[in-house]
């Protein structure tokens, strides 16, 4: 099987559709299939790379204005780099990751030229309203127009998913498509545990976040929470990430007094120093509203941690209160702080939850998500030659 992955977002930007996109490209490659992806350049240039078995075709990309680390591809280079490399490549299926350009521009070609088209959704409007121009009064129209953009482009499919339950109903809901399937972005759940038991002694316990510093994660809580901890509860939270509020949030956490022997700022760090901080850390925190399904999140989880959440958007699939962590109401830090203190306190409290993370992301182990998009790949084939 020949299959082209297209996506509007890719290695080296991190977030949680390009780690995604990556991985599965990179797990289909090593199951025996032809592989070629499309994604942003990392320059003003159309080239071409190999990838661990993948056959990268970069489309010509620009700096976004307002998005920090995020390069666009405009229309005028998508629509015939992307016309070239489906004429070349002639793949059996194709599978989009979202509906801007490059994976509009791939669509499209999938129709004209009658190739079966998988669509996976990984994006909220939340994502990046509050780093657009767009004034609140008109931020729901905007909201409104940009599930409208998706239906257009992802009812092309023969084949809609998206990453959970909560993730599909938000597609029929708000983008009117129906059909759709939920299928675990996934992760390899062995790598963490691994690094987990590797991982040295320390005394005082670390509170784990990593992601994109961007308004919609609201780090700031977790900043305000354990600022206000007792000072007997000893603690460190670890930071890994960058983004549009990177800075205001570190100017934060030195107005609360908080210096690097208490909250340190990492920015992005390396595959093997992220596995690391996972298997090291005693807590993860997620605060995040706006998570479709949080790769990060699972990968903590795989690592056999406790996780404190927001209780938003996907993140109940994952943290069961009570059980493998807490769930908390946004925007409610003594609520946080508290659940926080429990954890910090309770040694045994966090070895039992995250003996229970272990065996709820069981179900999340990247080869069954690999399997299940190469039946879905077949199925959309299928469906194309009966038609």
């Amino acid at each position: 099987m020949r299959l082209l992955i297209a996506s509007d977002t890719y290695s080296p930007v991190i977030n949680g559709a390009a780690r995604f996109t990556e991985r599965l490209g990179q797990g289909m490659a090593r199951r025996g299939l032809e592989v070629h992806q499309l994604a942003p350049s990392t320059n003003f240039h159309n080239f071409t790379e190999e990838i661990e078995g993948v056959t990268v075709h970069r489309v010509r990309s620009y700096p976004f204005w307002g998005i920090e680390n995020f390069r666009w591809v405009a229309p005028w280079d998508a629509y015939p780099e992307v016309a070239r490399v489906v004429a070349e490549v002639k793949p059996d299926v194709i599978h989009i990751q979202n509906s801007a350009y490059v994976g509009r521009a791939t669509a499209n070609e999938a129709v004209r030229h009658g190739i079966p088209l998988v669509a996976t959704n990984h994006f909220m409007p939340e994502n990046i309203m509050k780093q657009l121009p767009i004034p609140r009064v008109l931020q729901r129209a905007a909201s409104q127009a940009m599930f409208l953009d998706i239906r257009h482009v992802y009812g092309k499919a023969q084949v809609l998913t998206a990453p959970t339950p909560r993730a599909v109903g938000m597609l029929e809901g708000s983008a009117g498509l129906h059909g759709g399937l939920a299928v675990s972005c996934g992760v390899d759940t062995a790598v963490y545990a691994a690094a987990a038991a590797a991982a040295p002694a320390h005394d005082v316990p670390v509170i784990l976040y990593v992601g994109r510093l961007d308004p919609e994660k609201h780090v700031n809580e977790l900043i305000d929470a354990v600022a206000e901890l007792p000072d007997d509860v000893p603690y460190r939270v670890e930071i890994i990430g960058d983004g549009a509020a990177g800075s205001t949030w570190m100017k934060l956490a030195a107005a609360r007094n908080l210096g690097p022997d208490k909250v340190r700022f990492h920015g992005f760090v390396s595959e093997k120093e992220l596995v690391e901080a996972y298997g090291g850390c005693d807590i993860f925190c997620i605060p995040g509203i706006a998570e479709l399904q949080s790769i990060v999140t699972l990968e903590a989880m795989s690592a056999g941690k406790p996780v404190v959440a927001a209780n938003a958007m996907a993140l109940p699939h994952l943290v069961h209160s009570g059980e493998n962590g807490w769930l908390y109401t946004p925007g409610d830090i003594d609520e946080l702080r508290r659940h926080l203190t429990q954890l910090l306190t309770d040694p045994d409290e966090r070895h039992r939850m995250g003996v229970e993370s272990q065996r709820i992301v069981a179900h999340h182990g990247l080869d069954a998500t690999l399997q299940k998009y190469e039946t879905l790949y077949e199925r959309a084939i299928s469906s194309v030659k009966n038609a």
